[in-house]
């Protein structure tokens, strides 16, 4: 095989593969900041004029009541007229999450230790958003085939006594109480409790029926959100990366925002221990039951304030609780950015996922494997940028067997290339014999001309995972390497790691060997490290840092082959017969 056509068709695959990625990205973008205040009204406003998305209780069943001894009575309530009316809101601080609660929904979500930008005074990232054009909110209330039940629209009320409150310097956790008070004897204290350091909010319902018959009721957890355009372009890693509703019924399942978002079908599944959530970059979302939790998980796109909004919803699990008795269920609301390490603490199963390295497996596999390593070498080296560089070392020496053989073709190759020509010359334009007469040479030269296709193969997946690595982990945003990089995820402000790298190629391209290669071919490939040069002006530097580090590597590894392997072999009349 033609080596340098090799080296032609897998800079074009890695194009191709972009131009794919940036057609056919999802059209959407996290949510950004503003101010509660003027959020509220809007929200208000869209909340009367919106479609309702409690969810129908018809069709649910419920276990049958239980049996054993009674609990205490239900606790007292105050019971006002602000059960039907809408809830007063109380705002909760910690360490790392400012969320505004009314009861039965998350309505602003502010994480405290991810500023939107670099820039002096910025914000922080607001996950959760009333902005009818960014709205993005968590919502959990309850249905009942056999009595009146709170929906996240309206039920809840804070406890008496509860304010705004922040979690005190010398306190772990912080805990948030809102009551339900039902017409027939039946409450339900549904309790936020936020914990210093920790991104999963863990909501409790607890059931308690004072009346004189048994109360049903399933509840609901749900993720509403608008989706917001994503600005588009290669200048915008957002853009790469996914942006969407997924869950986990037993396997990972994803579904992008888009026209299309419901293209499959509405989905209804139900599940054991399943979770729901929605991705953007670098943060999610997710509702956590628990691991023997029976659940129902269904996609749907509501009309509400004349845009069509994502929903996914679980439902469950169901309550029967008779008089004088008490039922709970709790689950956690994940809120935050993509840490691994805090996911992975979590021990959910299915939730690493939410890093989503790719919808493939095996990606995603290699891809939660080669971070691994990333955060092991960044734990000693303390900079995320050389650790990348640590990174393409290692990858290297790993993939060294393949490269070497890669290069030892390609020095061959060189070798050989004053007799090629002279195939070419004496054959001139009869492509067939030509062909025919370089594959006598190969084989009496013991050549192998797939020796330097199969290993950009094989390492073709490395290279693709780690790609994603660097794109998707929050870890990395807004991190500094030094010098002029100081935002690993935002593209190089003098372009000097582009430039370097378009002098990498084009070095490499005159060691790449070129037999028989056309006057059209050796333009386009004359064309290649300018292409990647200016391509890669807009990618994020840590991309660019990690392409440059691999392609010096490349470079110095192929010259020393070539200058073993590759010294130039003299031209013989009588290996063309």
């Amino acid at each position: 095989m033609n080596q340098t056509r090799v080296f032609l068709i897998f800079a074009w695959l890695m194009v191709a593969t972009l131009l794919w990625m940036e057609w056919s990205k999802e059209k959407a973008a996290p949510a950004g900041s503003g101010q509660a205040s003027s959020e509220q009204a809007d929200a208000a406003a869209a909340r009367v004029d919106g479609a309702s998305t409690v969810p129908s209780a018809a069709g649910l069943t419920v276990p049958a009541v239980p049996a054993g001894t009674t609990t205490p009575a239900a606790p007292a309530v105050e019971t006002s007229a602000r059960a039907n009316a809408s809830a007063p809101r109380v705002t909760v601080t910690t360490d790392v999450l400012r969320l505004v609660l009314d009861g039965g929904s998350v309505l602003t979500a502010d994480l405290l230790q991810y500023p939107q930008s670099k820039a002096p005074g910025s914000g922080p990232v607001r996950l959760f958003s009333e902005d009818p054009k960014q709205y993005y909110v968590a919502e959990s209330g309850w249905v009942s085939g056999s009595g009146a039940a709170p929906s996240h629209e309206r039920g809840f009320v804070p406890e008496a006594g509860v304010a705004d409150v922040t979690l005190a310097a010398d306190a772990s956790e912080v805990s948030v109480p809102f009551v339900w008070q039902g017409p027939d004897g039946v409450s339900i204290r549904r309790t936020y409790t936020l914990r210093r350091g920790d991104y999963a909010i863990e909501v409790r319902d607890e059931v308690a029926n004072a009346g004189s018959a048994a109360w049903q009721g399933h509840v609901y957890r749900q993720l509403l959100r608008n989706p917001p355009q994503i600005k588009t372009g290669m200048t915008n890693p957002e853009s790469f990366s996914f942006n969407g509703a997924t869950w986990w019924d037993g396997a990972y399942q994803r579904r992008k925002f888009d026209e299309d978002y419901l293209e499959d079908g509405r989905v209804e599944k139900q599940t054991t221990g399943g979770w729901i959530g929605i991705l953007q970059h670098h943060f999610f979302s997710a509702w956590i039951p628990q691991p023997d939790d029976a659940t129902t998980i269904s996609l749907d796109a509501p009309v509400v304030a004349g845009s069509a909004r994502a929903l996914i919803r679980e439902i469950g699990p169901g309550v029967n609780v008779a008089p004088g008795q008490q039922a709970s269920t709790s689950a956690r609301l994940w809120v935050g950015p993509k840490l691994v390490d805090k996911i992975t603490a979590a021990k959910v199963p299915g939730l690493d996922r939410a890093v989503d390295y790719s919808r493939f497996s095996i990606l995603a596999l290699l891809g939660q494997g080669l971070f691994w390593v990333l955060s092991f070498l960044h734990g000693f080296i303390g900079n995320w940028g050389w650790s990348i560089i640590g990174l393409v070392i290692l990858v290297k020496l790993a993939l060294y067997p393949l490269s070497a053989a890669q290069y030892k073709s390609f020095a061959k190759m060189r070798k050989f290339q004053p007799r090629i020509a002279q195939l070419k010359e004496r054959y001139g334009e009869d492509r067939q014999k030509f062909q025919q007469a370089m594959m006598e040479l190969y084989k009496k030269e013991k050549i192998n001309p797939m020796g330097g296709c199969l290993p950009i193969l094989v390492q073709m997946p490395v290279f693709l995972a780690l790609y994603w690595v660097l794109v998707e982990s929050v870890e990395l945003r807004q991190a500094p390497w030094f010098a002029w990089i100081q935002d690993l995820t935002a593209r190089d402000p003098f372009f000097i790691l582009p430039v370097i790298n378009a002098v990498v190629m084009w070095l490499t391209q005159k060691l790449t060997p070129s037999p028989g290669m056309d006057p059209m071919q050796q333009k386009m490939m004359q064309f290649m490290p300018l292409v990647f040069g200016v391509m890669m002006a807009f990618f994020p530097s840590g991309l660019v840092l990690y392409w440059v580090t691999n392609g010096a590597l490349g470079l110095l590894q192929q010259w020393w082959m070539t200058k073993r392997h590759g010294e130039s072999a003299p031209a013989k009349a009588s290996t063309a017969k």
